[in-house]
């Protein structure tokens, strides 16, 4: 049974009807309800303000109100643990939400209840040669900076090297950033069941521009080439860090970082169809 339920909210849409109902589900079953002392500090409510380590020690079951952003940042957080993420949508139709605000309450009940199965989701993690380590549930994403030249990048599995790409962008996403910036950087749409990550150039300027597709089991070194510019390092769509010609960044999987509700409502391809307004197959005459 849920004894400790933690929120992470959206910085900025309406949250406070949503709040409502799980505060109210949880005062009815003695459930204790967490958030982070600036986002539940906004909203007048009985949520318990606690910082993003007592939270996720803390919390048997972590909801996020908002977007696939406040859900990638809630998985971020949890990364690694088997507390399960139930996404609760708080406006456009997102690719990770479950539900949406009304059905809040009888989600709850039947997570108590045991009525759900979990979707793992892999991660992809990238250490620097300084020691810097990153974590991405979409993709992490060696972006040009306007003006400053080409992103030229070496890519290498298990050391041995394979391509040389020169695009505005490379990107390293998951199956569940596949929908992402990987989709419109012409990629393909990968199932969320499947265990490998994608290397796609964005706009690429090179003779090769293919996408690779490669096992969770395999190690990826980009390195930075002295004809790149100066590079920002985006971590699922924010900024985590800038790279030099000569710097270098390590690869690697992570399965099963986090674990998201699912209570049979929709299937990730009827979402992906609605958000990527698939209609359908061309009739050939």
């Amino acid at each position: 049974m849920v004894s400790t339920v933690g929120l992470v909210l959206h910085p900025r849409r309406d949250s406070k009807v949503a709040i409502d109902t799980i505060v109210e589900w949880a005062r009815k079953r003695d459930v204790t309800v967490l958030g982070l002392p600036d986002e539940v500090g906004r909203i007048d409510c009985s949520a318990v303000p606690v910082d993003a380590q007592a939270l996720v020690r803390r919390s048997d079951l972590l909801v996020s109100l908002g977007g696939d952003g406040t859900m990638l940042r809630t998985m971020r957080l949890i990364a690694g643990r088997p507390t399960p993420v139930l996404g609760v949508n708080l406006g456009r139709l997102g690719f990770l939400a479950e539900i949406d605000v009304d059905e809040l309450a009888p989600a709850l009940s039947a997570i108590d209840e045991h009525r759900y199965t979990v979707e793992p989701r892999m991660a992809v993690r990238a250490t620097g040669h300084d020691g810097l380590a990153v974590t991405a549930f979409n993709d992490i994403a060696l972006v040009r900076i306007p003006g400053d030249g080409l992103a030229a990048v070496s890519v290498s599995v298990y050391g041995e090297p394979f391509v040389r790409y020169a695009a505005d962008a490379l990107i390293v996403s998951t199956a569940t950033g596949s929908t992402a910036y990987n989709f419109s950087a012409g990629g393909p749409i990968v199932s969320p069941t499947v265990e490998g990550f994608l290397v796609v150039p964005a706009a690429a300027h090179s003779a090769f521009s293919r996408a690779l597709v490669l096992s969770a089991d395999e190690e990826v070194t980009l390195d930075v080439l002295p004809t790149s510019g100066q590079l920002a390092l985006e971590v699922d769509g924010t900024i985590g860090g800038h790279l030099s010609p000569g710097d270098r960044l390590t690869v690697t999987a992570l399965r099963a970082a986090a674990h998201v509700v699912r209570l049979g409502t929709t299937t990730f391809y009827e979402r992906a169809r609605r958000k990527l307004r698939v209609n359908g197959s061309a009739e050939v005459d």
